[in-house]
């Protein structure tokens, strides 16, 4: 069984794409298939599992109807509130995140006395063999329960400095969208959670099963967040980032060491790395290839010119190392982005 749990503000195009991936799902698994040696056959089930893995429900903590972030009410199974659902080994608990965008709204949602409440009861679902994945913000609250302490994780990027201080015994990898960590998963952005699903999908009926479900709802495969990150949200305030950035901007065609960055932001390389870990969540390198990936993206839209001439115009003198990390960082080849850009 797969159980929603629908948190108060909770985004309803997550929700809604959720329940619509695990039905679609549920109806492609029942269809009968054809069978070499005449009549036709009921599709299997996966190796181990239920004829029916894929019931799903939606609940919420006390059995009433909930608020979404848009302030409409989501209707919920009035007869099971979460504190009552009976977990088990083989069940999944699947959190999509509430509407919480800043650090302020992340903070709102972790101390309110709901919240406190659901941590609870998601350590003891997990703790009666239930696996549970949640998205977006949501990830905090996953995050707040212990489950992920020692373990890999993404959540949103634009959140992932905020997430990484709060938890530092996660280790973060901001470019995916899904991290799957065995008993607990997690997912990036709003609409990383059709991810999300799929890879449950394909945990319960199989990899043919997920990749069916995208194909009929659209679902393009994408393993990184990394295109999505906006380059305007990684700037920061930080003069010492902002200082950086127009540095490289100005010197794009040619290396910078970190010690040519420190001298520019006026600080020494130790403190750079610090702000600038700080501020995003990376390394002074990790934000030069950001800056520099990001312009030659817009090259790569907006002029014809060959993709190794870009790579020197941004930096990097052997364009197979261009490509390898413009793909690393965007999770996509050069040719991919203009191609999509036209």
């Amino acid at each position: 069984m797969i159980t929603h749990l629908a948190l108060d503000g909770v985004l309803e195009g997550a929700l809604g794409l959720g329940i619509d991936i695990v039905d679609t799902a549920a109806a492609i698994a029942a269809r009968p298939i054809p069978s070499a040696s005449g009549p036709r056959r009921k599709r299997p089930a996966a190796d181990g599992e239920p004829r029916n893995p894929l019931r799903q429900r939606v609940v919420s903590l006390d059995g009433a109807p909930v608020r979404s972030g848009g302030g409409r009410l989501v209707n919920v199974d009035t007869e099971t509130p979460f504190g009552s659902v009976d977990f088990g080994t083989g069940d999944i608990l699947v959190i999509p995140g509430p509407s919480a965008t800043d650090e302020k709204l992340v903070d709102e949602l972790l101390a309110r006395p709901e919240t406190m409440r659901a941590v609870e009861t998601i350590r003891r679902a997990a703790d009666s063999g239930a696996t549970v994945a949640a998205s977006c913000s949501a990830t905090f609250v996953l995050a707040a329960t212990g489950l992920l302490s020692g373990r890999a994780a993404t959540t949103n990027w634009w959140l992932a400095p905020l997430f990484a201080r709060r938890f530092p015994d996660v280790t973060v990898h901001v470019d995916r969208m899904v991290v799957d960590s065995g008993e607990v998963l997690t997912a990036g952005a709003a609409f990383a959670h059709t991810d999300l699903l799929l890879t449950l999908v394909a945990r319960l009926g199989g990899a043919a099963l997920a990749e069916q479900v995208a194909r009929y709802l659209v679902l393009d495969a994408r393993m990184s967040q990394s295109r999505y990150m906006v380059l305007e949200h990684l700037r920061g305030t930080d003069p010492v980032v902002r200082a950086v950035r127009q540095h490289v901007h100005a010197n794009l065609d040619r290396q910078l060491s970190l010690g040519e960055l420190a001298g520019a932001a006026a600080v020494s390389p130790r403190t750079l790395a610090r702000r600038i870990r700080d501020e995003l969540g990376v390394s002074p390198t990790e934000y030069v290839h950001r800056l520099r990936v990001g312009h030659a993206a817009t090259l790569l839209a907006t002029t014809r010119d060959p993709v190794d001439v870009i790579a020197g115009a941004v930096g990097y003198a052997d364009p197979a190392a261009f490509r390898r990390i413009y793909r690393r960082h965007t999770g996509e080849t050069p040719t991919a982005t203009r191609t999509r850009a036209a």
